[in-house]
């Protein structure tokens, strides 16, 4: 399989490279100083880069699939599931079949159109009936009945997304080493 190359994954990833500032806050773990700083530093070349919504859910994708992996969260990204894509699911597939209590779906739409997410996230009520373990993270705060993460450059919603994981993990008991030390 081809590693896919996108210039706005590139770019946050040779930022997170290059800063040391980030690689310190990695072996910290202080994920949310990591959000706080890349959005600070990033999201207007980001926003440039492309059509907004579109460019935020690449950044956004990008920078929770780092976080996960450094904070040793089990988790998939960008997986097809009977038809349905899914973003980010924590920890894996075969957990949501087995005990969806303890899987969590994380929705990045593109997009900022309502009639679109609705779609979405009904899509994602089929295979996830907990509507409470499906997350939406988006470019505005919108009015549906499920958890928003709003990813904006002078916003601590969006920064708040790694605790509520790491909420969620150790309640679920998913996280028997405690690693994610959030």
């Amino acid at each position: 399989m081809q590693k896919e190359s996108n210039p706005i994954k590139d770019f946050l990833f040779d930022y997170i490279k290059s800063e040391k500032r980030i690689q310190e806050l990695t072996l910290q773990a202080k994920f949310t100083e990591i959000i706080d700083d890349v959005l600070e530093n990033c999201y207007d070349k980001v926003i440039s880069m492309g059509e907004k919504e579109e460019s935020l859910g690449i950044l956004a994708t990008g920078l929770l699939h780092y976080i996960l992996t450094n904070a040793l969260v089990s988790s998939q990204r960008k997986i097809d599931y009977n038809g349905i894509q899914i973003d980010i699911i924590i920890p894996d597939l075969k957990t949501l079949e087995i005990d969806p209590k303890k899987t969590l779906i994380i929705c990045i739409p593109k997009t900022i159109d309502k009639t679109i997410i609705k779609q979405k996230l009904e899509q994602l009520q089929k295979i996830q009936p907990i509507k409470d373990n499906i997350w939406l993270i988006t470019t505005k705060k919108l009015d549906f009945q499920t958890k928003i993460y709003v990813i904006e450059k002078k916003n601590e919603s969006f920064s708040k997304i790694i605790y509520d994981i790491g909420q969620f993990v150790n309640v679920q008991g998913q996280n028997k080493f405690k690693i994610l030390r959030i």
